[in-house]
C-alpha cells in the first residue's frame, strides 16, 4: 500500500464521506479536525465496537436467564458501554499510541502522527478509559450480586491483554498467529463470557466454545492486517499478509472465518438444536459469497467494502448461537 500524500489527505478533506470514517476511526479519513473531542472518538474508533456489543448481545442469550423488562436492559446496556466505549475505546487508544510510528506511514492523518492531539491527552484518554471501564464492571458485578468480581476479573484481564498486545517489550501483535487470535478472542470471548455471567453462570462449554468461535474473529482481525502491510513490513511486525504475502493470507482469512463457524454448527447439530445449526449455515453462504466477489480478488482495495457486507453474516451467526446455547 503507498504512502500517503498531501493530496490525497486533501481530497479526502473534500469528501463529504470522510469526514465520517474520520470519526469511525475507519481507513481514508480526513486530516485536519479541529475539534478535541472528534480527535478523542476517532482515536476509539466506534466502528470497532459493534463486534463487542453484539457480544454481549450474545452472552446474554447464550445465559437463557435475560428477562425482557427495564431492570434487565439497564443492565446489558451497562455492559456494552463497558465493552464498546470504555474497554474497547481504551483498547483502540492505547494501540494507536504504540502503533503512532506505523501509522505515520500509512494511516498519516490519524490522530497522533498528525500531531492533532498531544501525547499527554493520549495517555490521559488511556487512564480514564480503563478507571471507568474497570469501575462499571465492578458497579456490574454488584447488580449481579455476585460473591466473585468475575466481571472485574474479565475487564481487568481484558485490559491485560491490550495492553501486551500493543505495547513491547511481548507487542503479541508482532506475531500474525498470536495477536490476531489474542484480537479475535477479546472481540468475541470477552464480552460473550461478559454479558452471559451478569446474567447466569459462567461455564466451561461457553468459555471452550467462544474461544473456538474466537478462531473465526482471527480471521476477521487479518482483514484489518491488509491495511498496514507496507509499515508492517517496514518495522518487521509479522502479520499474516506479510508473512505468506497477499494471496496467501487472504485464502487463510476466509478458511478461518467459514471452517470454525461450520464447526460451531455441528456442535449445535450434536447437542438437538438442528434448526439454529442450519439458520447457521445459511448466514455462512452470503460471506462465501462476498469473500469471492470481493476479498479474494482484491484484499487490498476490498478490505472494508468486504468487511461491511460479510461481517453482518458472521455477528448474526454469533447470535443464533447464543440462542440455541440459551435453549439448552
Amino acid at each position: 500500500m503507498s504512502n500517503s500524500t498531501p493530496s490525497t489527505n486533501k481530497d479526502n478533506s473534500e469528501n463529504p464521506g470522510s469526514k465520517t470514517r474520520q470519526l469511525l476511526g475507519m481507513k481514508g479519513a480526513s486530516a485536519g479536525e479541529k475539534s478535541i473531542w472528534k480527535i478523542r472518538l476517532q482515536l476509539m474508533k466506534p466502528i470497532t465496537w459493534i463486534p463487542l456489543i453484539w457480544g454481549v448481545v450474545c452472552g446474554a442469550a447464550s445465559s437463557g436467564n435475560y428477562v425482557w423488562g427495564v431492570e434487565d436492559f439497564l443492565k446489558v446496556a451497562a455492559c456494552m458501554l463497558l465493552s464498546g466505549p470504555l474497554m474497547a475505546g481504551y483498547t483502540q487508544t492505547l494501540n494507536d499510541f504504540y502503533d503512532r510510528e506505523i501509522d505515520a506511514i500509512n494511516e498519516p492523518y490519524r490522530p497522533i502522527p498528525s500531531g492533532a492531539i498531544s501525547i499527554k491527552a493520549v495517555v490521559a484518554q488511556i487512564l480514564i478509559l480503563l478507571i471507568g471501564g474497570i469501575g462499571l464492571a465492578y458497579l456490574l458485578d454488584l447488580s449481579a450480586n455476585h460473591e466473585f468480581p468475575i466481571i472485574t476479573c474479565l475487564a481487568i484481564g481484558g485490559s491485560f491483554l491490550s495492553y501486551i498486545y500493543s505495547a513491547p517489550p511481548l507487542k503479541l501483535k508482532k506475531n500474525g498467529w498470536l495477536g490476531n487470535y489474542a484480537l479475535g478472542s477479546s472481540y468475541i470471548a470477552l464480552p460473550w463470557w461478559a454479558g452471559h455471567a451478569l446474567f447466569g453462570q459462567l461455564n466451561w462449554t461457553i468459555i471452550v466454545l467462544t474461544l473456538i468461535y474466537s478462531m473465526a474473529g482471527l480471521g476477521i482481525a487479518v482483514v484489518n492486517d491488509f491495511k498496514s502491510v507496507e509499515g508492517d513490513r517496514q518495522l518487521g511486525l509479522d502479520s499474516l499478509p506479510v508473512m505468506f504475502g497477499i494471496d496467501k493470507a487472504a485464502w487463510i482469512c476466509v478458511l478461518m472465518i467459514d471452517i470454525f463457524q461450520a464447526g460451531i454448527a455441528g456442535y449445535l447439530v450434536y447437542i438437538h438444536q438442528n434448526l439454529y445449526a442450519t439458520i447457521l449455515l445459511l448466514f455462512v453462504i452470503p460471506q462465501i459469497v462476498f469473500q469471492d466477489m470481493y476479498f479474494l480478488r482484491n484484499p487490498l482495495e476490498n478490505d472494508v467494502k468486504y468487511q461491511a457486507s460479510a461481517q453482518p453474516f458472521l455477528v448474526f451467526g454469533m447470535l443464533v448461537v447464543g440462542l440455541a446455547l440459551g435453549r439448552v
